[in-house]
């Protein structure tokens, strides 16, 4: 019951604050505006930790003006983030030079305390993470407030959510796919249909 609400929350954040016009519609340059100011004020800028130990603000730095797809895990799990992973770098085999281009992968621990930046650096090499795949950490509140603002927070770093959650942040178009159903060919499709949404 809890996972149903979670993921109901967070459909309900993504219409609520990153709506799109109705089918049909073209968006002007000034809503597209408005949706960037309502996201960044949603989102806000809080800090975090990337596996290269550098700080990045979670809107302006990784989410402002980018398709992307997001996932949580926990560097010590041995059941289904691995498997997130696994598909994640499949993907990114896939996209080629799209990676860290027109497509950004960020992946949230939900254990930022055992998560450090040169732990999560270990795991990006694990995968074969390329530039355009970043592994977030970071102080354990400003972790949790991101998880939070992305619907993926959880009491227990064993609850996290198996969704892959793939927006455009420019056309406001947000879907979620239930990664240990996806390979690394369905996921692609899905991006490549956020990728191309022109709002």
């Amino acid at each position: 019951m809890l996972r149903i609400l979670r993921a109901l929350t967070l459909v309900l954040v993504a219409v609520a604050v990153l709506s799109t016009p109705s089918f049909g519609q073209q968006r002007s340059a000034t809503s597209r505006d408005d949706l960037s100011a309502t996201a960044q004020e949603y989102f806000t800028d809080v800090r975090l930790t990337t596996q290269n130990g550098d700080s990045v603000r979670l809107y302006s730095d990784l989410l402002k003006a980018k398709v992307v797809v997001i996932n949580a895990f926990f560097g010590t799990c041995t059941g289904s983030c691995p498997k997130m992973s696994g598909i994640l770098s499949g993907l990114q085999d896939r996209l080629g030079d799209h990676l860290g281009k027109d497509v950004w992968f960020l992946s949230f621990s939900v254990d930022p305390e055992t998560d450090t930046p040169e732990r999560l650096k270990e795991y990006a090499d694990r995968f074969h993470a390329k530039p355009g795949w970043l592994f977030l950490t970071g102080k354990k509140e400003n972790v949790d407030f991101a998880l939070f603002k992305l619907g993926q927070k959880v009491a227990r770093k064993e609850d996290h959510l198996t969704l892959f959650i793939i927006g455009n942040d420019k056309t406001g178009l947000w879907k979620k796919v239930f990664a240990l159903s996806s390979t690394a060919e369905s996921l692609q499709a899905v991006v490549e249909s956020v990728l191309n949404d022109k709002g």
